[in-house]
Order: structure tokens, then sequence, then C-alpha cells
């Protein structure tokens, strides 16, 4: 039996249908990602499990008990914001101790534990200090470690990284990861970020307008796109109609395909006969868009 189970989630805003039949299954020790363009409900189904935002019908089973009529506080879950929302007046150690002291966990455990958590996210030698003394980049190991603390059945990570720089960003995804496979924490994470979720993820949830369009490995979600708006969010291909693709590969096409840029190769021999209309660094990639006159039909890849 899956480890969470979405059936039939609604939830509608003034109106607004943010999202009416969601349903997906995610395994114990997974680490899943929400990805998809701003407005799509990633966000909100998050905080629909996190109990943070009711919903209008559907439920959500937590190790096989719907936690919808529960509180936030008895569902076992613990929550990462973009937002670090840290208490200015509390050193870092009273910051992580505070989920610890609403559970009301003896003095001497809750010292244990915070010094445990501290530990694994690196920030032990920093346990006295307030966040105005802190970078970004601890702020927000501070929140997730809040959030360790306490032992949640369920870590949910909305956006966290969207406010650091590349570098910060690029070594927390990784001490993330690190942590959440060291203590088999099944773990659903927000981004909109391709990258962060290619990177990360057991599996993907690709969504938009308010529905899962398609869900899987990095690979496959990479490789086999199921639309166009798959094919067009993830990476980057070359959409192509049935007549012009026709046209290219001199045979004949029946529906749309996408041609990915690694996919092109250039012969040496024969001559080509394009324009290259831009190019752009990539770090150890350069992408050049090139419009190509092929068999008297003008190609852009």
């Amino acid at each position: 039996m899956s480890y969470v189970s979405v059936q039939h989630l609604q939830k509608n805003y003034a109106g607004t249908t943010v999202f009416s039949d969601i349903n997906t299954e995610i395994q114990k020790g997974e680490f899943v990602t929400l990805l998809g363009p701003s407005g799509c409900g990633k966000s909100t189904l998050l905080r629909c499990i996190a109990g943070l935002t009711s919903v209008d019908g559907g439920k959500i089973l937590l190790d096989g008990v719907d936690i919808v009529p529960l509180s936030p506080q008895k569902r076992g879950i613990g929550m990462v914001f973009q937002s670090y929302a840290l208490f200015p007046n509390m050193t870092v150690e009273q910051n992580v101790a505070f989920g610890l002291r609403m559970q009301k966990v003896n003095a001497d455990d809750s010292h244990k534990r915070v010094t445990e958590v501290l530990k694994l996210v690196e920030l032990n030698d920093f346990a006295a200090r307030y966040p105005h003394q802190l970078s970004g980049g601890q702020c927000q190991r501070v929140a997730l470690a809040r959030s360790l603390v306490t032992r949640p059945r369920l870590l949910l990570l909305d956006e966290p990284l969207s406010a650091l720089d590349a570098r910060i960003r690029k070594h927390l995804r990784e001490q993330i990861r690190q942590i959440q496979r060291e203590l088999g924490l099944t773990t659903i994470f927000v981004t909109h970020d391709q990258e962060e979720a290619l990177t990360m993820s057991d599996r993907i949830f690709l969504m938009n307008q308010g529905k899962i369009v398609q869900s899987g490995d990095a690979e496959t979600l990479y490789t086999a796109p199921v639309d166009v708006f798959a094919a067009g969010f993830i990476g980057n291909y070359n959409l192509l109609d049935a007549d012009s693709a026709t046209k290219l590969l001199q045979r004949p096409i029946s529906g749309r395909i996408a041609i990915r840029p690694e996919a092109i190769e250039l012969s040496l021999n024969g001559e080509l006969d394009a324009q290259v209309r831009s190019h752009s660094l990539l770090g150890n990639v350069i992408r050049y868009r090139v419009e190509a006159r092929v068999w008297n039909w003008w190609w852009m890849c």
C-alpha cells in the first residue's frame, strides 16, 4: 500500500477551480517533486496536504489514515517554506527547539534532539546566533532543522531554495537530498525550476492548470514527454507539426514530433544553407539558434 495517497482531491477559490480531481500515490522514503509553472496548483496541493489550506472534496491518506479531518498539528508533517519564517528574537537553537516545546518534550530530550539535527545540517557552531547574524542559506538550513527535529512522518518543501543564489542553491539541494536519504524521509518538494526537479527527484509530477499531466522519473519526463506542454516545459525541444516534420525527414509523419537539440548532428559532407541567428553560453554548453534551409524549406533549430 502507498504511504501517501491523494484521492479525487478538489479545491476551489471564490468559484475558480484550482484542481478538481487530483489522484496520486507516493511510496515511503520517496523524494517526489511537484514541478510546473506559476499558478498550476502545486503549492496549493502542498498546503492542502499540510492542512494549511482546506479542501473541497477527496481524501489524503498518510500511512492508511485520512488526514483531511485533522488539524495541521496532528498530521505529523514538517514543512519548510520559501520564506524562512524564523523568530528574530530567538537564537538558532531556540528556533529549532520551538516545535518540541509545543509538543511538551522535556528539556534534556529537546536539547539532545536539537544538537543532533543542527549537526545534521552543519549548523552546530551557530546555535547561539540570531537570524540576523546568518546568511540566507544558513537561515534556510535552520528552517529545515526546525522541521526535522520533530521527526515528521512526511516532509514538505515549498520552493525553499528560490530566494538563494545559484552556488548556495546547488549546495543546499545536495545537502537536502543527502539528509533525506540518510533519514529515509518521505518528501514532497515544490519547484518551478526544472534543473532542481531533474537532479533531486526519485519521481516528478509535472503539473499544468490544476492537473498532473505526467509523472515518472527524470529520464522518462525528459525523453518521453506525453504532450506539447510537457515537451516545452522540460528541456528544449524543436516542436514540428506533421507537415514540417514530413518535409524535414522526407517520410510521411502523421502527428506532431519533438526533436531535442542534442539529437541533431551536422555532417561534414555536403553543404548546409543556414544562418546562425543567436547563441548563448550555458556553462559547458553553447546553444546556437540556427535557421537552416533543407530541401527548399526553412527550419529553425
